[in-house]
């Protein structure tokens, strides 16, 4: 594993890109339905998607519960994967209403490890969905990994590529300050600098992190 200091990462990840405001949603319950969303799809897709949750009234937990599964599915449709993705909302729902009596306030009052244990054991929900919906929605100190900070870091060769998603975490974890605001806006850099230029096929020549790496 090299030796990198991560807190210089995202000092020059936010010098080039800026606080980049992440996660978009008004409401709690409006970003635990964009992180199931957004599974397996790009962002504007589930714009479009939350949109027509909003103007059907469907997007809050009263909304989403009564709302028919023929009717979930169209509007979500733009975020791909409707059958599935309808069916996903639906078991959250189930879920919050089960534990919680409907109440998010309630679930995010959970401590940490236990609320992540239940978030995984909810149908469709995986360890990306449920640390985004933590962190973003809930405001808990969990570093969320996804597929750009995966490549970054083993392209970096911070981590091997075989790194499992625990092993990530833990690593972000250890060498970065607990701070949910820090967590928040590091992964929003890193998602930045995977989509611009860290791609399938690298654009090293512009990254802000070309230093870190010879291309």
């Amino acid at each position: 594993m090299a030796k990198i200091d991560l807190m210089e990462i995202y000092q020059t990840l936010l010098n080039h890109f800026g606080h980049r405001n992440w996660w978009p949603g008004d409401t709690p319950i409006e970003i635990c339905i964009g992180a199931i969303l957004t599974q397996n799809t790009n962002w504007k897709n589930v714009e479009r998607a939350i949109e027509n949750l909003k103007q059907a009234r469907f997007l809050s937990y009263k909304g989403l519960k009564e709302a028919p599964l023929d009717r979930l599915r169209e509007c979500i449709r733009p975020s791909g994967y409707y059958n599935q993705k309808a069916l996903k909302l639906k078991a959250f729902i189930a879920f919050l209403e089960k534990e919680y009596g409907g109440s998010l306030a309630k679930m995010f009052r959970e401590e940490t490890p236990v609320l992540r244990e239940k978030l995984l054991s909810v149908k469709g929900i995986g360890p990306e969905t449920a640390d985004s919906i933590l962190l973003y929605a809930g405001r808990h100190p969990v570093f969320v990994i996804d597929l750009y900070t995966h490549r970054i870091a083993s392209r970096h060769g911070w981590l091997p590529e075989e790194t499992r998603y625990e092993e990530l975490q833990e690593f972000f974890q250890d060498n970065i300050p607990p701070d949910v605001d820090l967590y928040n806006d590091f992964h929003a850099q890193l998602v930045a600098a995977g989509a611009n230029y860290c791609r399938k096929t690298p654009q090293c020549e512009e990254c802000p992190l070309k230093r870190y790496l010879n291309c």
